[in-house]
């Protein structure tokens, strides 16, 4: 049976990620075998994660699990070191005497308690509240004046808030100013518009070596000698190429030797790698590696989806899915400096095209919305396709590749 996955970063005060909330569902009919039922689910979802591996996913991080009632009272966290997991408690489990006892058991074993959709009814889940590390806020169903009452009456000071669905800059603010440790949403993907601001002189180099790497035929000379004014790139470069993973018998000394080993095709990608990452470097690392991973997948899905001859547009629509936060200026700016074809162009500016479908439900997939992911795809042509499978890969790859970047 195939799994879906899908996974969000959790960020605390200073925007570094502290953990990923894990998203298992038994999935669209067309993906999976349906089932039915609290404790159904719930081994689905434990399964998925026994299976696949959820430190290979979260990279070291904990995972915040959703956990059902019944799941809570058959001991599933204990398939878990406590180190490794926050039991999230969904909104829809009652205060019940064996759900307290289960909770307060978990407690003394080391488990971190999360409680979810905490809100004006909050007297009513009390009990639980009293035992939670962290409660999860939602902004979006929640107002001031709610979360202002809440704060009032936090039963221990040691009680962290974590700011759920925060989808812009400004709400992120006011969630720090209120002293939420813990933020979850998509706001790091909302563009920052800084028109104003010039680009950073290092920035300039970078910006100059996209718009060779994505010439219709790459200029090796030209490319080296960008190279040679980006002391950064030079070394990352000469580094890649005697690493373990290329076994040459002899070191490589000269960018020229470098670029003719790896070829147009590999030193493209890896360019894109480098120069995504450093022009990322003062925003949130998630950024970059979220945005590796939609290319890396995008890439994969391509050969699924009838695009084999796209496999590199497709790359590259990922990769620059988030430049305009990378670097605080409008893709409608970016995207006119940007010599890329045009129809990807469209797809990043939002217009609808075959591409820009890609993106949604690579989007889609990302925010674990399974039916609207399933439709998208299906209208691509792509119902049978092993999509988790390459989203798998795809964060592998992904978080193979990111010690490069650094």
């Amino acid at each position: 049976m195939d799994v879906f996955v899908a996974r969000q970063p959790i960020f605390d005060r200073q925007q570094r990620v502290y953990a990923y909330e894990l998203l298992f569902r038994s999935g669209p009919e067309n993906f999976f075998t349906p089932v039915d039922g609290d404790k159904a689910s719930s081994k689905v979802m434990t399964d998925s994660f026994l299976l696949i591996g959820g430190l290979d996913i979260t990279g070291g991080k904990r995972a915040f699990i959703n956990f059902t009632r019944d799941l809570l009272l058959q001991e599933y966290a204990s398939l878990f070191p406590p180190e490794w997991i926050v039991v999230e408690i969904l909104e829809t489990v009652g205060a019940e005497p064996e759900v307290i006892a289960a909770c307060q058991k978990l407690k003394r074993q080391g488990y971190l308690l999360a409680l979810d959709d905490v809100d004006g009814s909050w007297k009513g889940q009390k009990p639980l509240i009293e035992l939670a590390d962290i409660l999860k806020i939602d902004f979006a169903l929640t107002s001031p004046e709610e979360r202002k009452a809440l704060q009032r009456h936090l039963p221990s000071p040691k009680v962290h808030l974590l700011a759920e669905k925060v989808e812009t800059r400004e709400e992120f603010r006011q969630a720090v100013e209120s002293g939420y440790t813990y933020f979850q949403g998509y706001f790091f993907q909302k563009p920052e518009i800084l028109s104003s601001k010039d680009v950073p002189k290092f920035k300039v180099n970078y910006l100059t070596l996209l718009q060779e790497v994505n010439q219709p035929e790459l200029d090796f000379q030209r490319i080296e000698t960008v190279l040679k004014r980006e002391l950064s790139l030079s070394y990352k470069l000469l580094r890649y190429i005697n690493s373990a993973a290329f076994g040459l018998r002899s070191k490589v000394h000269s960018l020229r030797q470098a670029l003719v080993l790896l070829g147009e095709t590999a030193f493209k990608k890896w360019a894109s790698l480098m120069i995504l990452a450093d022009l990322g470097r003062d925003k949130p690392s998630e950024l970059v590696v979220s945005s590796i991973i939609r290319a890396k997948f995008a890439e994969l899905l391509a050969p699924l989806l009838g695009l084999h001859d796209r496999e590199s547009d497709l790359f590259l629509l990922g990769m620059f899915s988030q430049i305009d936060v990378l670097i605080g200026r409008p893709m409608t700016e970016l995207i006119r400096e940007l010599p890329l074809p045009e129809d990807v162009k469209h797809a990043l500016s939002g217009k609808e095209n075959r591409l820009r479908t890609v993106y949604e439900a690579i989007l889609a997939y990302e925010k674990g919305e399974w039916e609207r992911f399933a439709t998208l795809l299906s209208s691509l042509g792509g119902e049978e396709a092993p999509v988790s499978e390459l989203y798998l890969q795809a964060v592998s790859w992904a978080t193979q590749t990111v010690p490069w970047t650094r």
